[in-house]
């Protein structure tokens, strides 16, 4: 059986850089914390964190969504997982806009969100842990890459 559901990234940017992504074209990213949010509800489920962790560490070089344009640049901190079969990737960007600065028009062309993508000065893992657990109301699943 196939685990789903959401999930979050946890990168670090260890220099300011502008990145083209795509459509969006070039924009600035500052040095510090991003945590994307994305969902793992297709028939992979969570193996798409594992293609997140290889195209962050130069094993995969396909670019097929606004994330894999910001992977290469940053380091992956963790990926926190909510294992869920409900579509909450909006649901946790709207409370992650209340705490973090929005990545306007990034990761959400396929919702109403502003943002699927947030910027924290310092690392924001337990908070988005924390917010990741009450949306469900169960303790996420932390993974680190192996890179």
């Amino acid at each position: 059986m196939t685990i789903k559901g959401t999930y979050v990234l946890i990168l670090r940017m260890n220099n300011d850089t502008d990145i083209i992504v795509g459509k969006l074209r070039g924009l600035k990213f500052k040095k510090g914390f991003y945590a994307y949010i994305g969902s793992a509800l297709g028939t992979g489920g969570f193996k798409r964190v594992t293609r997140h962790f290889n195209v962050a560490s130069g094993k995969n070089h396909v670019r097929k969504w606004h994330i894999d344009y910001l992977l290469p640049q940053t380091d992956v901190i963790c990926a926190v997982l909510l294992p869920t079969y409900v579509a909450l990737e909006c649901t946790i960007a709207e409370k992650f806009s209340e705490l973090f600065k929005e990545i306007t028009g990034f990761g959400c062309t396929d919702c109403a969100c502003r943002s699927h993508l947030f910027f924290s000065g310092t690392n924001p893992e337990n908070k988005v842990a924390e917010i990741c657990d009450k949306v469900t109301g169960i303790e996420s699943i932390i993974l680190r890459p192996d890179i």
